[in-house]
Parts: C-alpha cells; structure tokens; sequence
C-alpha cells in the first residue's frame, strides 16, 4: 500500500521541529508501506524566514527527510482575510504536486493529518482521483478551530463526513467526531507513540549541567508552541503569582510563536525576568535532557488533543501540572501528574506549588515503566491497519463496486 500524506503538520527547512509527531509516525509508517508527503509551507513563514536569514526553499521545493520524499509547495493565501476560502486556496496551492504524486508515486491511499483546510483540499482532491482517504485529527482543529467560524464548521464537516474513515489521536477527540455525526466504525482511536529508548528516566545534575541551569534551584519547564490555545499566558500570570507568594522557582520557556514579545512584556511588567527565561525552540533529540532537568513539566492548554510532551515527560520520569481539557485525563496513569482547572492562574500556581512541595530535593517521579508507553511501531501499524481497512470499505462502496 503506497500513501500520500498531505499536511502542513511536518518539518521543513524553515521550521526544522515542527510537528515532530507526524514526522516520527510517517518515519515508523515508512519502514513498511512507501510513503510521500504533500507539507506546503504558508507563504508568511517563507517571508518572515528570508527576513531574519532563515534558509532557502530548495530548487524545486522537494526535500528527503527520513527517507521519505516531500514535496513543499508555497500555500498562498490572504492573512486573516476570506477564511470561508481557505480550502480551495490550500487546494489550489497543493494541487500541482498533488498532480505530480499521482503519476510519480501512484499512491494507493491518501492520509491528511488536520482537518480543515489540509483535510478539506485533501479529501477534495483524493475524491476526484477516485482515491480513498483518511483523515486524522489532532485535538484543536476539531474542539476550537471548527467552530470559530459557520464557514470553517462547515467546511471542517465536509472533510469529515467524506472521508473514509477518521482518525483521533485520544478518546475525547473520537466522541466529539461521532457526536457531529461520522459512524462510529469510520473513526478509529490511535494514540500516538513515544520513543523509550530516548525519552527515558536519568540524573537530574547531569542532565542540569549539560543545559548550564542552576543545580540546586526548582526548576519548571514548558515546551510548546507560544500561541493563545496552549495557555503559555495563563502559565505567566500563574509564575507572576507563585513570585509574590515567595516560591522561589525558575521557568524555561521551550517554543516559538506569536505571542512571544507580548509574553515577553508582561514578564518583565510582573518583574520576574529573572524567573521566566524564553529558550527559543530546540532540537527534539534535546528535549529528554529538558524533560530530566525539570522539577516540574506544566503544560497549560486551552485545548488539546493528546499531546506528545506529557508521553515524553513522564516516560522521563518528570511530575507534570496540565490542564484538565481534552485527552490529557486519558494518559495521566501513564506518569505522575496533576490536572488543575484550565484558564484559571490561581489554580495552575496552586498545582505548581503543590508538585514542587512533593518534588523534594529534585527526586523524579517512581515507577516508570517502558513497556507501559506505546511505541512508534506500535502507532504506525495500526493506522496502517486502519489505512487498508478505510481503503477496502471505499472500493466496496464504489459506483463501479456496486
């Protein structure tokens, strides 16, 4: 079975770390079913890259990462403006490598990795190439995104409802599918992997030391993208107050995004620039050190799926503070974590000052167990499973079929 993938959910020169979950999972997929990826990279991106002396787009626009050949055609669309639109431009933008995929690569399936517009111009696409499709989603495009607009609502049940079959990342994203009326046998639940062999428990001084931080000093680490629905604000506000209540602390801010300089402000207004330290984005393979040197991992979502950093945290063997929303109450067994009420700075300082308390002298949480995780393999072969099944059921319910 040959598969497309068509997302805006994977590396690229100008974004290196993006989306590493997609990049893992095809990476696994592609060591038993051939694989090529349709990643077009907003045209924004492009701009904001060649400004401050990001790296050229290849001649050609194609790449080979993991072995995998992706293809990166510029997505052109208007900035906040006609977002009703946003699936045929996304369409129009992808549709000449779309082309090209289908007389080069003749894939049998096609996989997209986001709802709307990925999945719209994807399902349209694949339709029209007399093709099945899949659909995953990933938590915000479904719980926030869809509904942010009567046209996006629109256009996201479209995908959904065309698609062979769906995929959800966490138990809470597949109820909220078949609550919008997809049957039940077309979604299926596939919990992302973890990699043990990296993502594993080890000395908090070594793993301090290599980073240069402070060993002695309790120590809260968050990794994410700095946007409105992870609640890196809510996490400002909640160090603004563990400040005034004398907690002493140190926070290492993992990321990139748009609200960085107006975080960056509000630090400096609360006066705990010596607190909260914005690290930029890192390398994925240094993130466990990350994860090890850390008191406390928080992640503070709005909204989320079931995110990678809690699986990687506590296969570290790192206690977590993360919002009560989504799938997140789905893996907490898999660590030692505390859920506290979203949007809600009291609570997250509560629960920050709650974890460090049992974090006594910087020991990790016990218990942790490999073989507890789901591997990458693992995740691969069932949507490759799930990929056939969804592929067997469109040539079944074919015109031609019937």
């Amino acid at each position: 079975m040959r598969i497309l993938a068509v997302t805006n959910l994977y590396p690229n020169p100008f974004q290196p770390n993006r989306a590493t979950f997609n990049r893992q999972q095809f990476c696994a997929v592609a060591r038993t079913c051939p694989m090529a990826v349709i990643s077009p990279v907003a045209w924004t991106d492009e701009v904001s890259a060649r400004l401050h002396g990001g790296q050229k787009m290849p001649k050609g626009r194609r790449i080979e990462c993991d072995g995998i050949t992706v293809d990166h055609p510029c997505y052109v669309f208007p900035p906040k403006l006609g977002r009703a639109w946003y699936g045929q431009m996304f369409r129009r933008s992808i549709r000449r490598a779309f082309d090209r995929a289908l007389v080069e690569f003749r894939p049998d399936v096609v996989l997209a990795s986001w709802a709307f517009p990925d999945g719209w111009a994807a399902v349209d696409l694949a339709k029209r190439a007399g093709l099945p499709v899949v659909l995953k989603v990933h938590g915000s495009d479904i719980l926030t995104m869809m509904n942010s607009s009567p046209a996006r609502r629109t256009r996201t049940l479209e995908a959904l409802h065309r698609a062979d079959g769906v995929v959800a990342v966490s138990r809470d994203l597949a109820d909220k599918v078949i609550e919008e009326g997809v049957k039940p046998e077309r979604v299926r639940l596939i919990y992302n992997g973890v990699d043990t062999d990296v993502f594993k428990p080890g000395p908090m001084a070594q793993a301090r030391e290599r980073l240069g931080l402070a060993k002695e000093r309790p120590t809260l680490v968050y990794i994410g993208n700095l946007v409105p629905v992870k609640g890196v604000d809510v996490l400002i506000e909640a160090c603004g107050l563990l400040a005034k209540g004398g907690t002493d602390f140190a926070t290492y801010m993992i990321g990139q995004g748009s609200l960085r300089p107006g975080l960056e402000r509000r630090v400096a207004e609360l006066g705990i620039d010596k607190q909260v330290k914005f690290v930029g984005p890192k390398p994925h393979r240094e993130l466990p050190d990350w994860f090890r040197a850390a008191d406390v991992f928080v992640l503070p979502s709005r909204s989320e799926g079931v995110p990678n950093v809690l699986l990687e945290a506590s296969a570290c063997g790192t206690r977590f503070v993360a919002s009560r929303v989504g799938g997140i109450p789905e893996i907490t067994h898999l660590g030692s974590g505390l859920l506290v009420k979203p949007k809600d700075p009291a609570a997250l300082a509560e629960g920050i000052r709650t974890s460090l308390a049992d974090a006594s002298n910087g020991s990790k949480s016990s218990g942790v167990q490999p073989g507890k995780f789901r591997s990458h393999a693992d995740a691969a072969g069932e949507l490759i499973a799930f990929l056939a099944e969804a592929s067997g059921r469109a040539v079944k319910g074919s015109p031609q079929a019937a």
